[in-house]
C-alpha cells in the first residue's frame, strides 16, 4: 500500500470513529423511548390495554332538560351527588381489595397506569366483565360470591352453617345482609352497618332533595328511601316509587340486582338511575300496562303454571339517562329495567318499566348497525329497524313481570329465584327476551302494534350477536346464545357456511318463540334446579360458527362507555 492510500485509509477510520462517538452521544444525550413506558408486575403481560378499552366507544349521554324548572335542575344535581355513595357501595361488593388497588392506581401518573385505572373503573375492579372476569391487573381470581361472603367460603360450607344453625337462615339469605368470618364462626351484617357511611351520607342527599320538590308523589318516596337505606327495608319506599307521577324526574336509587353474587344469587347490589321523563311518549305507552292480564294469559303454559296474583299496574317510562350509577354502570350498559324485583311488591302493585332512550338510541347506532352489516344475509340485512329494537326492549321489561314468581316447591312456598339460585338471572334474562318477542307478537295480533315481523326478527336475530359478545358467562349474554342454539336447532336461525352469514326462517320462526318460551316458563315454574342446569348445558354453550363471526367483529366497539354531563358541566369525575 502507497504511503497515501494508507494516509487515507487512516484518516476514514479516525472520521468514522468520530462519528460513531458524536452518534452514541446523541444517544446518550437523547435516549431513545423505551416500548413499554412502564415495568409492573401487576401488569399482565399479554393483556392490551388501549385494545380493552376501546371495546367501549366514549359517548355523551345528551338529554333534553327544558322539561325541568329551577327546582327540579337542583334536585338532580343534589341526586347525581347521591349516586355517586351508591358507586363507592358497589366498589366494595364487588371485591375486597378494590379499595385498596384503586389508591395504589391513583397515586400512579404514567401514561399506562391512567389507562389500567381508566379500565378498572369501568369494570369497577380489576375484573374484565367482557372476558368472563379474567384479571387484567394482579393475580386475583374474582370470587364467585364477590364481597359478599368470604373469599374462602364455599357454598358447601355456608350451607352446613345454614343445616347446623337453622335460625340463622333467614338472616344468611336475606338479599340485604353480607356474610362475614368473626373468630371463626360465620356471621351476617346487614347493609346498613357493612356500609353505614355512605348510606348516612345517601340517606341526607335524598331527603335535602325531598325538601325541594313540590310533587308530593316524589316527596314521599324520597324521604321513605332515605329512611329504608339505614334499616335494610326496602318495601315501602318500592310501593312509593311505584305512585310517584306528574313528575320529569325518575330516579330510582337502592339494591337490586343479584348478578354479581354468582355463588348463590341472594345478595342485591347497589344502583342508581337518575333520569328526565318525556310525559309525552310515556302517555304514549300507557296502553300497554292494561294488557298485562292478557299477557298472562297468552303465556304458552298451563293456566295453573301462571301468575294471576301479581298487581296490574305497570307504569311505564320513557326516559333520557342523565347519570346511573354502581351495578348499572359496570361494564356494559342498561337499556332499560324493570323493577322492583321484590314479589311482595309485584304481588300488591306491579312493577314499573323504564327504558333509556337515548343509551337505547346511542347502541342501536354506534353497535348494533355496524353488527348487522357484517352478520346478516343480504336479502335481510334492509329490514334492521330501530322501532323493533325499541319494542323488543319494552316487552323484555315488561316480560320479567310475568309468569312464574312465587311458586310452591316440596309443599313449601318459595320463589324462583331462590329454587333456581346462581342460574337464575341467565334462565330469567333468556324468559325475559323470548317472552318478550312473544307479547311483541300479541300486541301485533291485538292490533296495538303495527310491527313488520320480518323486521321483528331480524332485528333480533342481529341483537343476538350484539349481546352474546358481551360475554357468555355473563346472565344476558348466556341467556342469549341458549336462543341462538335452540331457535337453530328449530331451524328458525339459518347459518350459510359459504357467505358465513345468518338468515331468518320467517316461517318457523313465530313456532321457534312458542316453543322456547313454554320450555323456559316452565324451568321457572317447576323451580327445578337440575333442570335448568342441564338445559344451560345443552344450549348455552359457544358454538364455533359464532365464536368465528365475533372474531370479525372487532373493530366494532362492544358497548358505549357513557360520558355524564349536565348543562354543559362533566358529572362522572373522571
Amino acid at each position: 500500500m502507497s504511503l497515501k492510500d494508507r494516509f487515507i485509509s487512516i484518516f476514514t477510520a479516525v472520521v468514522l470513529a468520530i462519528l460513531l462517538c458524536l452518534i452514541m452521544a446523541c444517544q446518550l444525550s437523547n435516549p431513545q423511548k423505551p416500548t413499554k413506558i412502564i415495568e409492573d408486575k401487576n401488569m399482565h403481560k399479554n393483556f392490551d390495554i388501549e385494545k380493552a378499552i376501546s371495546q367501549y366507544v366514549p359517548t355523551k349521554i345528551e338529554y333534553d332538560y327544558s322539561y325541568l324548572n329551577e327546582k327540579e335542575k337542583k334536585i338532580i344535581k343534589i341526586l347525581v351527588e347521591a349516586a355517586k355513595d351508591v358507586d363507592e357501595i358497589f366498589l366494595r361488593q364487588v371485591f375486597d381489595k378494590n379499595v385498596e388497588i384503586r389508591i395504589q392506581l391513583e397515586k400512579k401518573s404514567d401514561p399506562i397506569h391512567r389507562k389500567i385505572l381508566h379500565y378498572f373503573k369501568i369494570n369497577f375492579g380489576p375484573f374484565d366483565r367482557l372476558n368472563e372476569n379474567k384479571c387484567f391487573y394482579g393475580n386475583y381470581v374474582k370470587p364467585k360470591g364477590a364481597n359478599f361472603y368470604p373469599e374462602d367460603m364455599t357454598a358447601e360450607e355456608f350451607n352446613k352453617w345454614i343445616d347446623d344453625h337453622p335460625e340463622d337462615e333467614v338472616k344468611f339469605k336475606n338479599p340485604y345482609t353480607v356474610v362475614r368470618r368473626k373468630d371463626g364462626k360465620l356471621v351476617a351484617i346487614p347493609y346498613s352497618i357493612e356500609y353505614a357511611k355512605f348510606l348516612n351520607d345517601m340517606s341526607k342527599k335524598l331527603k335535602e332533595a325531598a325538601t325541594l320538590t313540590d310533587n308530593e308523589s316524589l316527596k314521599a318516596y324520597l324521604n321513605q328511601r332515605a329512611e329504608d337505606l339505614l334499616k335494610d327495608d326496602y318495601y315501602k319506599s318500592d310501593l312509593l316509587w311505584m305512585d310517584v307521577k306528574d313528575t320529569p324526574i325518575e330516579v330510582v336509587i337502592g339494591p337490586y340486582e343479584v348478578y354479581e353474587d354468582a355463588l348463590f344469587g341472594y345478595k342485591t347490589s347497589f344502583e342508581a338511575f337518575i333520569t328526565i321523563k318525556d310525559p309525552k311518549m310515556s302517555k304514549k305507552l300507557e296502553k300497554y300496562g292494561k294488557y298485562l292480564v292478557d299477557m298472562e294469559k297468552n303465556l304458552p303454559i298451563e293456566d295453573k303454571y301462571k301468575n294471576f296474583n301479581r298487581g296490574t299496574s305497570s307504569p311505564i317510562s320513557v326516559v333520557d339517562e342523565v347519570f346511573v350509577a354502581g351495578d348499572a354502570r359496570a361494564g356494559v350498559q342498561t337499556s332499560a329495567f324493570n323493577l322492583p324485583n321484590d314479589e311482595r311488591v309485584r304481588e300488591a302493585k306491579g312493577s314499573k318499566k323504564v327504558l333509556l332512550r337515548n343509551v337505547m338510541r346511542a347502541k342501536f347506532e354506534k353497535s348494533l348497525k355496524p353488527i348487522s352489516e357484517k352478520v346478516l344475509a343480504e336479502n335481510i340485512k334492509g329490514y334492521l329497524d330501530f322501532e323493533s329494537y325499541f319494542n323488543e326492549v319494552l316487552f323484555h321489561e315488561i316480560s320479567h313481570g310475568l309468569g312464574p314468581g312465587k311458586i310452591v316447591k316440596d309443599g313449601k312456598e318459595t320463589t324462583v329465584n331462590e329454587q333456581l339460585r346462581d342460574l337464575y338471572p341467565p334462565i330469567e334474562e333468556c324468559k325475559a327476551d323470548i317472552t318478550g318477542l312473544w307479547n311483541v307478537l300479541f300486541m301485533n295480533k291485538k292490533g296495538e302494534l303495527h310491527i313488520d315481523e320480518k323486521k321483528l326478527f331480524t332485528t333480533y336475530l342481529a341483537g343476538i350477536f350484539r349481546s352474546v359478545r358481551f360475554g357468555i358467562n355473563e346472565a344476558h349474554g348466556k341467556g342469549m346464545i341458549v336462543q341462538y342454539n335452540y331457535l337453530k336447532d328449530k331451524g328458525c336461525i339459518i347459518y350459510d357456511s359459504n357467505s358465513k352469514k345468518y338468515s331468518v326462517d320467517f316461517s318457523k320462526m313465530k313456532e321457534g318463540v312458542k316453543s322456547l318460551t313454554h320450555d323456559i316458563l316452565m324451568l321457572e315454574a317447576n323451580g327445578d334446579y337440575e333442570a335448568a342446569r342441564k338445559f344451560l348445558d345443552k344450549y348455552g354453550y359457544m358454538p364455533d360458527e359464532v365464536e368465528e363471526t365475533l372474531s370479525t367483529l372487532k373493530d366494532i366497539p362492544i358497548d358505549i362507555e357513557p360520558i355524564f354531563y349536565y348543562k354543559g358541566s362533566l358529572l362522572s369525575g373522571e
